[in-house]
């Protein structure tokens, strides 16, 4: 992408369709970029497997990194927001982990560099995974003596295998072999032009004439190919005072702001990925726009000013269900155990229980 382009579209200004045709359709690479620091190894990447299904890393042992990314579905919980923690719940919905490897950045306002600093956050934090702190965690891991050669394998000539850093090199490893190649998108740029439907073909061309690439560009959907730990990022809505802001809460998350402070980033979010995107509603940062028609047309006015008319709503929707690709097997993990003892601290006797539960 030019500098140019870049500024126009880092700073919210639409751009044409023409100005993005050169790097508009791309097909999902096969891998992701994997950092030299985290290589991938078959050790690591099924360790990384047992602790994201794993529900003892959480204060209860209740709530797994699975419990709000589902990779038994499409990557996240279909909740507007994830019940986390004592029930708690956070105002951003959870985003999906299917293709995230492809993220420069990781959370909706970008705040993690990488797919092992996003890692460490839900763990720990207390309207998530509610440890409450590292330490913690790690003394519940090593309460668990099977892990311990798990984590020798994995980190091989670690004096200390068993750390916080090597549970997020290992949750990342594994994330990173969750993407969906070989959508019917992937196969039509590719040169098989029987993968889409003529209506699908229409939605594609309908999707550029409209703007959309100016955001949704690149392989991932998700703009263009940044270095890691920079983000893309849009201002969300860039033209306030539709009916959508008051209808959706649009503007009460400042977004990336929260997390730097700064004025200039009121409002900016990370672009997220389209793909898949048919099997992620409820739809946007706070999960509040329920179906993916109304997604598109809130886009449209938010985001390039147009009102669609029906047609071109029905295909660019279309187009979008054409960006599910295929997904790998996924079978549930056996989890290293105790024996004879719980690691799990007891709840107090004292709180409220229904004796008609489990």
């Amino acid at each position: 992408m030019s500098r140019t382009l870049r500024s126009l579209v880092l700073t919210g200004l639409c751009v044409s369709a023409a100005s993005v045709q050169a790097q508009q359709w791309e097909a999902l690479p096969e891998k992701p970029p994997i950092p030299a620091e985290n290589p991938q190894t078959d050790a690591k990447v099924a360790l990384g497997k047992i602790l994201f299904f794993d529900p003892r890393l959480s204060e209860h042992g209740t709530l797994s990194c699975n419990s709000c990314h589902n990779v038994m579905a499409g990557g996240d919980d279909n909740r507007p927001n994830s019940i986390g923690m004592h029930d708690a719940r956070g105002g951003r919905s959870a985003p999906t982990v299917w293709n995230a490897a492809y993220q420069s950045v990781q959370f909706w306002d970008g705040r993690a560099a990488t797919l092992e600093e996003q890692a460490k956050g839900p763990i720990t934090n207390p309207i998530e995974m509610g440890m409450s702190d590292a330490a913690v965690a790690m003394e519940r891991l090593k309460g668990i003596p099977d892990y311990l050669p798990l984590f020798k394998t994995a980190f091989p000539g670690a004096n200390d295998p068993l750390t916080m850093d090597n549970v997020a090199n290992a949750i990342a490893a594994y994330e990173r072999t969750l993407v969906t190649p070989n959508t019917p998108f992937d196969r039509y740029v590719r040169g098989d032009k029987t993968a889409l439907t003529e209506q699908q073909v229409r939605g594609m061309q309908t999707f550029a004439d409209l703007g959309c690439t100016a955001c949704h560009s690149g392989a991932n959907f998700s703009g263009p190919a940044m270095p890691t730990g920079v983000g893309f990022f849009m201002k969300f809505p860039t033209f306030a005072g539709s009916e959508y802001d008051k209808r959706y809460a649009l503007l009460d998350d400042t977004g990336r702001h929260v997390a730097t402070g700064k004025e200039e980033d009121k409002h900016m979010w990370r672009v997220p990925t389209l793909r898949n995107v048919a099997l992620t509603a409820p739809y946007f940062h706070n999960g509040q726009v329920p179906t993916l028609e109304e997604a598109v047309q809130v886009m449209a006015k938010t985001q390039l000013n147009k009102t669609i008319e029906p047609a071109q709503l029905k295909d660019v929707v279309a187009f979008l269900t054409s960006l599910g690709g295929d997904f790998p097997a996924q079978t549930m993990p056996r989890l290293p155990m105790t024996t004879g003892v719980s690691i799990v601290p007891a709840v107090d006797p004292h709180l409220p229980t229904n004796p008609v539960g489990h």
